[in-house]
């Protein structure tokens, strides 16, 4: 193996951890921005959990977390502007990344 072939190795396993830790920071995130939003829906107990999976299934089935949030706000008459949610889904993706960090 020349030292290309293992230099060429080493980003190929960096951008393959970036990436699982992408993937839990923003799971992470979508989990608590599904709290916030079931609190928000009136949804407690067993029911926001529910929702929070909800929530992080729609980023991973390509559907989207904000348009789900939005959808859901307007049809139970939730006042949250796009800038609101928005501004949510930053922070606990912020928060979300420092404990990946800190975790891992």
């Amino acid at each position: 193996m020349t030292s290309f072939d293992k230099r060429e190795e080493g980003f190929e396993k960096r951008f393959a951890h970036d990436e699982e830790l992408k993937f839990k920071a923003t799971a992470r995130r979508n989990r608590m921005l599904g709290g916030w939003a079931a609190e928000k829906l009136g949804l407690t107990g067993a029911e926001a959990e529910a929702y929070a999976r909800e929530v992080v299934l729609a980023d991973i089935e390509g559907t989207g977390v904000f348009a789900k949030l939005r959808k859901d706000f307007d049809a139970k008459g939730v006042a949250q502007s796009d800038h609101q949610i928005r501004r949510h889904m930053d922070e606990f993706l912020a928060q979300a990344i420092a404990q990946v960090k800190a975790a891992g």
